[in-house]
C-alpha cells in the first residue's frame, strides 16, 4: 500500500521537477570551483563582483496557432514537460492580416526558469539533450547580446529526455535565454563555459613564418 502511495507521488511529480532536500549539482559547483575561477581570471575584489546566472529563459512560438489551436496546447504541454514548470501563454502584440493574426491571439508559451529549477534544467541540458543533437560539434558564440546574456536555438524538442520521440506528432523548436549579472559577453561566456556550456572551438590561424 505504502508503495503504491510512493509511486502515484512520483507519476504526479512529473520530469523535471525537482526532489525535496536536493541541491542542484550546478549550484555547488558554481559556488565551489566557478566563483575561485572567475574571481582569478578577471581579477575580481571581492565574490559579489563574479558574475551570476540571473534566470533562464524558455521560449516556443507557435504560428501555425492561428489555423489550428491545439498545436498550440501539445507546445505547452512539452514545454511544461520539458522544464517541469508551469507554462505562461505569449499573445500577439498586433494584428498582421496576412498572416491572419489578430492582436491578443495565442502563439506561444514561455517558461522563466529561477534559483534550483534554473540549475537543474541547465545540467539536464548540457548533459543530456545536447549530446543528442545530430552531428553536434558545440554551440555558436556568436549568440551573445552585448549585454552579457545568450540565447540558443534549439531545433527540435525530441532531444530531451522528457519528451517521447514515439508520441510526437510536431516538431518544434524553441529559443533558450541564458541571463546573466555579467558586464560583459566576454565574461558571460566564461561563466557559461565554466559550467560546463559547449561553445564551439575555434581553430586559431597559424602565424605565417617570415
Amino acid at each position: 500500500m505504502a508503495k503504491e502511495k510512493k509511486q502515484q507521488k512520483e507519476e504526479k511529480k512529473g520530469p523535471g521537477v525537482r526532489e525535496a532536500g536536493v541541491y542542484p549539482r550546478l549550484a555547488e559547483k558554481y559556488k565551489k570551483e566557478i566563483v575561485p575561477a572567475m574571481m582569478k581570471q578577471f581579477n575580481y575584489k571581492n565574490v559579489m563582483q563574479v558574475p551570476k546566472l540571473e534566470k533562464i529563459s524558455v521560449n516556443i512560438g507557435v504560428g501555425q496557432a492561428t489555423q489550428d489551436a491545439k498545436l498550440l496546447e501539445v507546445a505547452v504541454a512539452e514545454l511544461e514537460t520539458i522544464t517541469g514548470q508551469k507554462a505562461a501563454i505569449t499573445k500577439a502584440k498586433k494584428a498582421i492580416s496576412n498572416f491572419k493574426l489578430r492582436q491578443n491571439l495565442p502563439i506561444g508559451a514561455r517558461v522563466t526558469l529561477r534559483s534550483n529549477m534554473m540549475f537543474e534544467f541547465m545540467d539536464r541540458l548540457i548533459s543530456l539533450a545536447m549530446p543528442q543533437i545530430r552531428d553536434f560539434r558545440g554551440i555558436s558564440d556568436r549568440s551573445f547580446d552585448g549585454r552579457g546574456n545568450y540565447t540558443l536555438g534549439i531545433k527540435e524538442q525530441i532531444i530531451f529526455p522528457e519528451i517521447d520521440a514515439d508520441r510526437v506528432t510536431k516538431i518544434s523548436g524553441m529559443d533558450i535565454t541564458f541571463v546573466t549579472t555579467a558586464n560583459t559577453d566576454m565574461e558571460a561566456m566564461e561563466l557559461l563555459k565554466l559550467f560546463g556550456v559547449p561553445f564551439v572551438k575555434r581553430e586559431q590561424p597559424v602565424a605565417k613564418a617570415s
